[in-house]
């Protein structure tokens, strides 16, 4: 505990003295950090994907870095200070497990997630849906969405249900592109299809999100095959060509 100690109180110092010293950091403000700091949080994601643990290592510190950083920021306008942000986190994790610092008894992941949404309306949340950030990409955010409705039993009962309310939407989709219909319903029924496939895949307990990048990391790596083992320009080359080198890349892989 010491050494965590020790090593904390290092960046607290070292912040200190950026932030007085040099003119980089003397000039940053939350709103100059804010692009930094979710670049940073991608970078984190990716290494996450990578399983590289000294990535990861490196990443978290950066973070670790920017939640100093802006705790800083605020302790220069005496709104709150890096201990006052730890207090809070501390208080409220304390106060949303009542099962560890309670007496509430949970049977489960499930009732843990049941209660921590109660606990949040208690708080004044005026919806369960009022701690999704609204900037949240739009596949996470629809994940996130699906999930914590699913705690006050807005659910469907089986995943063939799901699957069901899938092929509904897709067939509303076919429907208006065959009626040629202007392009917002051709958007409005794609997105249908979309949330309806994101909320299938959590019956399936398949993350979206993980899933698609894993797909674009495939077909990225698939595609730079192609690229570099071209016999020609890729605009001289046939799809057939292509699809030919695609299926050398496919072999490879496996």
């Amino acid at each position: 505990m010491q050494e965590k100690l020790k090593a904390f109180g290092e960046l607290l110092d070292i912040m200190d003295e950026l932030r007085e010293k040099c003119p980089w950091d003397k000039v940053q403000t939350n709103e100059s950090l804010r692009n930094l700091t979710i670049e940073e949080t991608y970078e984190l994601a990716d290494a996450i994907l990578d399983k590289d643990p000294e990535n990861i290592k490196e990443e978290l510190g950066d973070l670790m870095l920017h939640m100093v950083f802006y705790s800083k920021i605020a302790e220069e306008k005496k709104q709150f200070s890096i201990a006052d942000v730890l207090t809070t986190v501390n208080e409220k994790l304390i106060r949303r497990h009542p099962h560890i610092y309670g007496d509430i008894l949970v049977n489960g992941e499930e009732d843990v997630k049941r209660n921590w949404e109660r606990i949040k309306q208690s708080e004044g949340k005026k919806s369960i849906l009022s701690g999704v950030p609204t900037s949240m990409p739009a596949m996470i955010k629809a994940f996130r969405m699906q999930e914590k409705t699913k705690q006050v039993g807005f659910e469907w009962d089986n995943k063939d249900q799901v699957w069901e309310k899938v092929e509904e939407e897709m067939a509303e989709l076919k429907e208006v592109i065959h009626d040629n219909s202007d392009q917002s319903r051709v958007e409005e029924e794609f997105g249908d299809v979309l949330f309806s496939m994101i909320n299938y895949a959590r019956y399936l307990g398949v993350d979206p999100e993980t899933a698609l990048e894993k797909v674009n990391r495939k077909f990225k790596s698939r595609f730079e095959y192609i690229e570099e083992h071209a016999p020609k320009d890729l605009e001289e080359m046939s799809l057939k060509e292509m699809d030919a080198l695609w299926d050398e890349a496919k072999t490879i892989e496996k």
